[in-house]
């Protein structure tokens, strides 16, 4: 039976009535916060770049030398004949920055989920998640085949009562992002792991947009509420954000990732990481530990843009992180504000659901190392007259 491709259509068409369609645009350079798309330089305020390190020389010099050694691809997955010297170099220097025994590199932040979550829960067993989680947590949740629980966002009293009716010895889970990725709040970590240990069950954290920028030395949400090894077992952190590059890691125990060796399918069954990406990120870790002032000016321009919003009278979020969203509520009046700041020069993707809740469309502005004041001060000029 042949699809039918008129139905394919009109639901297409239906999203454009929405103001749901989503479009792609094309990029024809960067230099840093600076990008070519259709023939107009824009500032770039929606990467996750949050500290500039994409294009820094040394991570770029790094990348190619290891391209001429090894190639561009990896040739196979890890388990056959894809893991290189500097993967695991890099394995070893992450477990070290993050204080756990082991960690171990993934294709991509959603692989990454899905294949922890799906390696250490199934069938009999509770997971459960926030309900803002990212959309790879919530997946891998899903596919584990374990009972699947949501609990309200970041309100420990509705997980502890979800939490009370658990089977007696049923193994459970806790899943949560450290820092959301659409609000920019954190999660209440501290708070979680406490719950954790007295329900005996794993505390899972999808650090991604944490790591490298909180902490005392970057090692992400977990780091800044001082939590070790054992209070938060299952870490997972991205590289394509904060340090610049391609790729993420689980980090823990010996006994945890050798077992997600052995389970997870989507490391099993997949291409390795581009060894030269492996060597990049290995030189983008070193500035993400002697860099301090990259995430002091992070900080700084948090702050001038959040002062010059409460002026202007625009609904920001709460969120302490380079995420900062202003809330809109329509999809339409996303996709005009978006559209609108484009034309003055400013790349703001508007967020709209089924990404983010029903009347929840926003503005999710990120900020980076890269951006001056200058650039803030001209963002918020152009916000003070948004067309909502």
């Amino acid at each position: 039976m042949l699809m039918d491709s008129s139905g394919l259509a009109e639901s297409l068409e239906l999203l454009k009535q929405n103001n749901l369609y989503r479009s792609r645009r094309v990029i024809d350079s960067v230099r840093g916060v600076n990008v070519l798309v259709d023939g107009r330089e824009l500032i770039n305020f929606c990467s996750n770049d949050y500290l500039g390190l994409a294009s820094h020389p040394d991570v770029v010099a790094s990348f190619r030398r290891a391209a001429n050694q090894y190639g561009v691809g990896s040739g196979s997955a890890h388990l056959v004949c894809g893991h290189g010297r500097e993967h695991h170099a890099l394995e070893d220097e992450l477990a070290e920055f993050t204080g756990r025994d082991r960690a171990l590199l993934f294709s991509t932040g959603y692989m990454a989920n899905l294949g922890v979550i799906t390696a250490l829960m199934g069938k009999g067993d509770v997971i459960y998640q926030d309900r803002l989680n990212h959309a790879s947590l919530l997946d891998g949740g899903l596919m584990s085949g374990a009972r699947f629980k949501r609990y309200l966002h970041k309100d420990m009293h509705n997980l502890q009562q979800k939490m009370h009716i658990q089977s007696p010895g049923q193994k459970a889970m806790i899943v949560t992002d450290g820092v959301f990725s659409m609000d920019g709040d954190y999660a209440p970590l501290q708070a979680l792991s406490a719950l954790a240990q007295r329900q005996a069950a794993y505390l899972m954290v999808d650090d991604a947009h944490g790591f490298g920028v909180l902490g005392a030395t970057g090692a992400g949400l977990v780091e800044q509420c001082q939590l070790n090894q054992q209070q938060v077992p299952v870490l997972v952190g991205t590289l394509g954000k904060a340090f610049g590059t391609s790729g993420a890691f689980v980090a823990g125990s010996d006994v945890l990732i050798e077992s997600i060796i052995q389970k997870a399918r989507s490391y099993i069954y997949t291409t390795a990481l581009p060894p030269a990406i492996a060597a990049a990120t290995r030189t983008s870790l070193l500035y993400v530990k002697q860099d301090n002032w990259r995430r002091d000016k992070l900080k700084k321009l948090v702050q001038r843009f959040q002062a010059g919003v409460r002026q202007i009278g625009l609904s920001l979020m709460p969120s302490e992180s380079a995420i900062q969203p202003i809330m809109l509520g329509g999809s339409q009046q996303a996709v005009q504000a978006s559209d609108y700041l484009f034309q003055q020069g400013f790349w703001v993707s508007a967020i709209r659901p089924p990404t983010v809740p029903q009347g929840s469309a926003r503005l999710r502005i990120t900020f980076s190392a890269l951006h001056n004041e200058q650039q803030v001060d001209q963002l918020l000029s152009a916000l003070e007259y948004l067309p909502v």
